[in-house]
């Protein structure tokens, strides 16, 4: 059965819910990682967009902000709908929302290697050779010194620390990684490599059927 990601979106709603409170992490990592980016302008691609609840508020209220080229991708007309009015009420011209599929890497042609790659409410939903494949693929969306941001529950079984493990063999060390504890399973990782050619034309993951993440986005 296929999964309404508009009508998902409602959980935001909850402040109490685990999607809202990370929502909130999500939201300050990304503030903390334009605060350490180098001068200049900056590019960032959200994969699985949604309705750019994540990385469209922090652009509109950070200092940084409007030096961010910014590409979203999500599927759902409807959530695109939403996203581009979020960017256009908050004045966020270079933000663009692609309507596409977010595991296609020509989604992201001519903004690649970013300084920001979100890969939120991702690795939950797909299976564990293509979490394997998309963080290989996160090597060639992310700059040298860029940003990756990615969600993963942290129930058993606990992929985390196999996919800290799968960052640290494409060359990324971690930056942040939530506990088991805190029950809300965001991740942060930064690329120290030099940036790897985007292959055109390929697919970088599928989502499964069976639901595995109860905090996707």
């Amino acid at each position: 059965m296929t999964r309404d990601w508009y009508a998902w979106h409602h959980h935001y709603e909850d402040p109490t819910s685990s999607l809202s409170r990370r929502l909130v992490e999500v939201r300050q990592r990304i503030g903390a990682a334009l605060d350490e980016a180098p001068p200049g302008p900056l590019r960032a691609v959200s994969l699985c967009a949604g309705q750019g609840r994540d990385l469209i508020p922090v652009l509109a209220s950070h200092r940084r902000g409007r030096e961010v080229r910014a590409r979203l991708v999500e599927l759902d007309p409807r959530n695109v709908e939403l996203a581009r009015a979020a960017a256009r009420e908050a004045g966020l011209s270079s933000v663009e929302v692609v309507l596409g599929d977010a595991a296609r890497t020509d989604a992201y042609a001519g903004l690649v290697p970013a300084d920001l790659v979100l890969a939120c409410g991702i690795f939950g939903n797909i299976s564990d050779a293509h979490v394997r494949d998309l963080v290989r693929h996160c090597a060639s969306l992310c700059a040298t010194g860029g940003t990756v941001l990615w969600t993963r529950h942290r129930k058993p079984p606990d992929l985390v620390p196999v996919i800290c493990e799968w960052f640290a063999a494409e060359g990324f060390e971690p930056v942040a990684v939530s506990t088991p504890a805190e029950d809300i399973g965001v991740g942060e990782h930064r690329f120290l490599g030099p940036p790897r050619p985007l292959p055109a034309g390929a697919t970088m993951f599928e989502f499964t059927m069976g639901r595995q993440d109860t905090q996707p986005g």
